[in-house]
């Protein structure tokens, strides 16, 4: 069975960095895209970033200056690096894979979720 067991959440101060990861239990599946997620209360789970074939990909414009998504293939895992963290970064972070596809914001298209991580700028 395929798991994604995320790691790197915690709480920091504004303008702290924190690295997200994810890795892939299971050596033999290899998703064509990963992504990363977030949510707070009360809201959708909305698409941050993703990386497949074509590279990395930024939805958010609020992140894209200040986050890098990267994949070490070797390891299976899915890396995002936070820096100038800000009050509003703070949320519940998910990673995300797609079995088959280019990454995608719809939710629905991924096929194995993590557990969430939460992330916490104060």
């Amino acid at each position: 069975d395929v798991q994604l067991v995320e790691s790197g959440g915690g709480s920091v101060q504004a303008g702290g960095s924190l690295r997200l990861s994810c890795a892939v239990s299971a050596a033999t599946y290899i998703p064509s895209c990963m992504a990363w997620f977030r949510q707070t209360p009360g809201t959708e789970r909305e698409a941050i970033a993703g990386f497949d074939s074509a590279g990395s990909t930024y939805w958010d414009d609020s992140v894209e200056a200040r986050f890098t998504i990267s994949r070490d293939n070797n390891k299976n895992t899915l890396y995002l690096q936070m820096s100038r963290l800000k009050l509003e970064d703070t949320a519940t972070y998910y990673c995300a894979a797609r079995s088959r596809g280019p990454c995608s914001v719809v939710r629905g298209l991924y096929n194995y979720w993590g557990q969430g991580t939460q992330v916490t700028v104060s």
